[in-house]
């Protein structure tokens, strides 16, 4: 119940995706609206292009505790 890694800096343009390891649904939903997942079951991917700099915040939408953050530079 947790991302892994919970922090991760990446080049500008550069596609992240995030899997669903877990047996229970998750989310991946942006601080400030710029992307929002969905409910994700076991497996089901999600992925989101990076194409400005900044610290973006996310947590899943179900399990307010899982916190993480993309610094694109």
């Amino acid at each position: 119940m947790a991302f892994s890694p919970s922090v991760i800096t990446v080049p500008i343009n550069t596609t992240v995706t995030w899997t669903n390891n877990d047996d229970t649904p998750h989310t991946v939903t942006s601080a400030l609206g710029f992307f929002e997942s969905g409910s994700l079951d076991s497996g089901e991917i999600f992925s989101f292009t990076f194409s400005a700099a900044g610290t973006y915040n996310y947590s899943c939408s179900i399990h307010s505790s899982m916190l993480g953050s993309v610094v694109a530079e």
